[in-house]
C-alpha cells in the first residue's frame, strides 16, 4: 500500500514543503516554520518546567487530518510552556518522515500502517492493532532512530468500502464478508468506484476479493480520484462500493455507510505521536502531555474534525483550538 500517493491527493491548505522545511534550517539564519497561529493558555495541560521554553518543531503531512492534528500538538506544547515552531503541511508523506529523521521537526503526528508499509517495506499487516503498533516501534527505533508514543487504539484511518443508505438498505449490506452474497445473487450490483492504484494492488480491490471470496467484474470498475469517488458513492450512479478512508469528514456529511471489515484484511492505521529516540529521552514529559489528547482521538472525533474543514469550511487551526478548548486541555487566553 502507497499510503504517500493517496496523500498527496488530499487537499493542501498551506504552503510549506519539505525542501522548504530544508531551505528554513539550513538557509541564511531562517527560522524553521511559523509561529503557532492562535494563543492558548493551559487548562487540563499545565506547564511543566522541564519544557518551559524548549523549541519544539511540529510538522504534519499536507491533508486536512494532519494540519489539524499538527495544531493541536502545538496547542498542546504551547500550554506545556514550549517554544513552539509550526512546521506542517509537508508534502509527501515519506517527506515529513524525512524531515523528522533529519531534525527539521521535532514532532510528528503517524499511522502506524504508514511505517510499516511504506516506510519500512513491510508486505503483510499485523491484523492486531497493538501488536502493530508494538512490531512498528520496535523496527522504527532500530532503524531510523524514530521513537512512538500516545497510541490511539481508537483512530484508525484506515480503508474501507462505502455505500449510500438507500443501496444499503436495498442490497442488505453490513460487512465486506455481504459483498459474496451480492456477487452470488445480484452480481449487476457488484460495481466498485476506486482509485486507479487500489484497482489493481494486491493490497486493494483484488486483495479484497481474494480475501473475502468475490469476483470482480471489471467492467464495473470506475476510476475515479479521491473526491468524486464520495460523490458518485453518494449518488450510486456510476457505482455502488466506493473506497473511502475512514476518518473522512465526508462520510458523514454525505451520509455513507463503511462496511464493516469483519475479517481485517486492510492494515491498521492508528494514530500515534513520533519524535526522536534522543528527543523523547531528554523530554520524557511530552509523553505525559501527548497521551490524554491521544486518548481523546478517536474515528469519531476525527471525522468531526474533518468534517469542520472539509464540509464547514473553517480554517484548520480554530477547529483544533475549539477542540482543544473543548476538551479542556487548554483555554482561551484572558477567559475567566
Amino acid at each position: 500500500m502507497i499510503r504517500g500517493t493517496r496523500l498527496s491527493r488530499r487537499g493542501a491548505l498551506k504552503l510549506f514543503s519539505a525542501a522548504a522545511a530544508g531551505a528554513a534550517l539550513t538557509g541564511c539564519g531562517l527560522s524553521s516554520g511559523s509561529s503557532v497561529p492562535l494563543r492558548v493558555a493551559p487548562g487540563s495541560i499545565k506547564p511543566v518546567p522541564e519544557l518551559e521554553g524548549v523549541p519544539l518543531t511540529v510538522g504534519s503531512k499536507d491533508f486536512t487530518e494532519q494540519i489539524v492534528l499538527a495544531y493541536i500538538a502545538e496547542f498542546a506544547m504551547a500550554a506545556a510552556g514550549a517554544d513552539v515552531r509550526d512546521l506542517s503541511n509537508i508534502t509527501g508523506s515519506a517527506s515529513a518522515r524525512n524531515a523528522l529523521v533529519s531534525k527539521q521537526i521535532d514532532l510528528l503526528w503517524e499511522y502506524t500502517g504508514s511505517s510499516w508499509i511504506s516506510y519500512n517495506g513491510k508486505t503483510d499487516p499485523i491484523p492486531d492493532a497493538r501488536a502493530q503498533y508494538e512490531a512498528v516501534r520496535e523496527l522504527d527505533i532500530e532503524a531510523s532512530g524514530v521513537t512512538w508514543f500516545a497510541l490511539s487504539l481508537k483512530a484508525d484511518n484506515t480503508y474501507a468500502f462505502a455505500l449510500n443508505e438507500e443501496n444499503a438498505a436495498r442490497l442488505g449490506v453490513e460487512t465486506l464478508s455481504d459483498l459474496k452474497r451480492v456477487a452470488q445473487q445480484n452480481p449487476q450490483e457488484l460495481s466498485f468506484c476506486v482509485e486507479s492504484e487500489f484497482a489493481s494492488r494486491n493490497d486493494g480491490l483484488p486483495g479484497v476479493a481474494q480475501a473475502y471470496g468475490f469476483q470482480v467484474d471489471q467492467s464495473k470498475v470506475e476510476t475515479l480520484s479521491t473526491g468524486p469517488i464520495y460523490s458518485a458513492t453518494a449518488t450510486g450512479k456510476a457505482c455502488n462500493f466506493g473506497e473511502v478512508f475512514t476518518t473522512d469528514g465526508r462520510i458523514q456529511s454525505l451520509n455513507l455507510k463503511v462496511l464493516e471489515d469483519d475479517k481485517q484484511f486492510f492494515p491498521r492505521y492508528n494514530l500515534a505521536m513520533t519524535t526522536r529516540v534522543e528527543t523523547l529521552e531528554r523530554y520524557p514529559q511530552l509523553a505525559d502531555v501527548f497521551e490524554p489528547v491521544s486518548a481523546r482521538l478517536d474515528n469519531q472525533q476525527l471525522l468531526d474534525l474533518n468534517a469542520g474543514v472539509d464540509v464547514d469550511g473553517r480554517d484548520p487551526a480554530d477547529v483544533a483550538r475549539d477542540w482543544m478548548v473543548e476538551q479542556g486541555f487548554v483555554t482561551l487566553p484572558g477567559a475567566v
